[in-house]
């Protein structure tokens, strides 16, 4: 845990003092949101057990999702709705989740550490971190936000549509999600573009 926060620590200098975190949840699945969140820290907050958010179980992301937000100095949520995603594909999606999160700060930051490979458009310098969440301590804790703001979304949305097992999917295409799919057809939920070779696969059955 101390590593990532020294990563961290590595970008502060005379003009770069608030570092804000970006991570996202959510662009594999096939039904949902897609989910970003900027977190800002102070240089001296340390939260144990802080780490990417897919080596954690569901519990312990749910107590540390507090601990972060009481933490922190700022932090910010973007979510972008699957008809959007099916619009204006994944990537974009992502992209826009993050410029929302950060927008949603009620803090400007100097430096925005973004995890993956692609940045979005920004007047404060950006930097991206290739696995990210496993490295920096604010990306982390973003990636932990953003994975149980979704995670809450799905569960909520399984109570219309239990048959589609989204508490416990959360949206991924796991094989009991897809026989839901093709048995009970789309919600307005699933991603529809995600959705093409299932539902034409079913069309070559005449299903």
């Amino acid at each position: 845990m101390m590593e990532l926060k020294e990563f961290d620590k590595s970008f502060l200098d005379i003009t770069i003092k608030r570092i804000a975190g970006v991570d996202e949840a959510g662009r594999g699945p096939l039904a949902g949101p897609v989910v970003a969140a900027a977190v800002i820290f102070d240089e001296q907050t340390i939260i144990p057990k802080v780490n990417d958010s897919k080596k954690l179980t569901e519990k312990v992301r749910e107590v540390l999702y507090d601990e972060i937000i009481n933490s922190s100095i700022s932090y910010g949520i973007g979510i972008v709705h699957q008809a959007e995603i099916d619009e204006i594909n994944i990537l974009q999606a992502t992209l826009k989740a993050m410029q929302l999160a950060v927008t949603g700060l009620k803090v400007i930051p100097d430096l925005i550490l973004i995890d993956g490979n692609k940045s979005f458009n920004s007047k404060i310098l950006t930097k991206t971190i290739v696995k990210g969440d496993a490295k920096s301590f604010s990306i982390a804790a973003a990636s932990i936000l953003a994975k149980v703001t979704r995670d809450r979304i799905m569960r909520e949305a399984s109570i219309k549509h239990p048959e589609y097992l989204w508490s416990k999917n959360k949206g991924y295409g796991t094989r009991e999600h897809i026989e839901a799919i093709k048995k009970y057809g789309a919600t307005e939920l699933h991603r529809k573009s995600f959705l093409k070779n299932i539902l034409e696969y079913q069309e070559e059955l005449g299903i």
